[in-house]
């Protein structure tokens, strides 16, 4: 009996011992470290290193040409070894929230092993810190009533599946009897249902928004713009497959998007009409917002275009797209309440927008219009949604 007893405490003791690495598996060092000055401080435990630079959309950047256009990469900084910590400290940083990872001998995008905070973007992991005292206060979790997200299937017959769609209700709609007016807010190529939410930070900013009384309660919802594919990677029956730059703009997600609201106002407390909805997404889901709105003129009253493109590649034929200059038109005969357009001014789509809103100019279209600094980033999309979302629903 006694044996047995050893025999069990040695194997509990084992599976403690293994339970508990990733708990205790961490390096005991700070990092990041935001100081007084709002400096942020990295450190990595590397002894054996021969270097380590840390890469962040906070360093300087330079200009790469590429296939696909101009587009703005940030230049890597050396971090500085003593008794095999490696060490660098940025400047005094504007309220905000940033994204870094380390290269170690050249093997990029190492995370830090003392940061919990990781987003996903298409296949990359980054961590993440936020400096609080500006804009980094509306991405952080304040302590105000908190919405609900929630990870929902629906059916598209227009596509033959069951697809996944993330919809974030305000604080309050489980215990109102309220209908409320709906976002349909649309991820970029390479994304999924998850990334407004996950780097987005969708939840944050509208709860905050919302508590402060900029913004009016409403239902956001993010469904996947990517017709061939489910959900979001590992979440669909197709497999652990790896995230990769898929994108639909062909005029399938245009033609399907029907379903989605359909489905929304079927389970949700909704205003089922023109003035209860609202449409925008940023660069591919610029453009899916784009084109769904002129293509159903009745169904959206409030319009965003962020980092849109505007035009599909060549080569591509879909009704969705034929007769742009007509269907435009009659859109802005309705006269939808607000077309919103942002932009960075090193994006490598400023030009498509400069000549859209050139047609937009010449047509006297009303139109609101942002230019930020920087280019194709996250940041920017996060100020858009930031702008767009007080002004809607009024």
């Amino acid at each position: 009996m006694n044996k047995i007893l050893l025999v069990f405490l040695a194997v509990f003791i084992c599976n403690v011992s293994m339970a508990q690495q990733a708990l205790w598996g961490g390096q005991e060092i700070t990092s990041p470290e935001i100081n007084p000055d709002n400096s942020v401080t990295f450190r990595l435990i590397a002894p054996k290193a021969v270097k380590v630079q840390l890469t962040g959309d906070f360093l300087k950047t330079q200009k790469v040409e590429t296939d696909f256009g101009t587009f703005e990469t940030t230049l890597p900084v050396d971090m500085i070894e003593k008794d095999g910590v490696w060490e660098f400290t940025s400047e005094p940083l504007a309220s905000e929230l940033y994204s870094y990872s380390f290269t170690i001998d050249d093997f990029a995008n190492v995370k830090d092993p003392n940061n919990a905070y990781v987003a996903r973007d298409v296949s990359t992991l980054t961590n993440y810190f936020i400096i609080d005292g500006g804009k980094g206060d509306l991405y952080s979790v304040q302590d105000v009533p908190h919405g609900t997200v929630s990870k929902v299937w629906y059916n598209s017959p227009s596509l033959g599946m069951e697809r996944r769609m993330t919809v974030y209700t305000p604080a309050g709609y489980e215990e109102s009897k309220t209908k409320y007016p709906v976002l349909y807010l649309l991820h970029g190529m390479g994304g999924d249902e998850e990334a407004w939410i996950a780097t987005g930070r969708t939840a944050q900013i509208l709860d905050n928004l919302i508590a402060q009384g900029k913004a009016e309660p409403m239902i956001v919802v993010m469904p996947n713009g990517n017709a061939k594919h489910q959900a979001a990677p590992g979440e669909a029956a197709e497999g652990m497959i790896k995230p990769y730059m898929s994108g639909s703009m062909d005029g399938t997600i245009e033609t399907a998007f029907p379903d989605v609201v359909d489905f929304v106002e079927s389970h949700y407390r909704t205003i089922k009409k023109k003035s209860g909805r609202a449409i925008a997404g940023l660069s591919m889901g610029g453009f899916h917002s784009l084109h769904i709105s002129k293509q159903y003129p009745d169904m959206f009253n409030y319009v965003g275009l962020f980092s849109a493109a505007v035009l599909p590649n060549e080569g591509i034929e879909s009704e969705i797209y034929a007769n742009m200059d007509e269907k435009l038109a009659i859109q802005f005969s309705k006269n939808p309440a607000l077309y919103w357009i942002g932009i960075g001014k090193t994006d490598f789509l400023y030009q498509s927008i400069s000549d859209y809103r050139k047609k937009l100019d010449e047509n006297k279209y009303e139109y609101e219009y942002l230019e930020t600094d920087g280019g194709h980033i996250w940041r920017n999309w996060r100020i858009y949604l930031s702008e767009f979302a007080p002004e809607l629903f009024k």
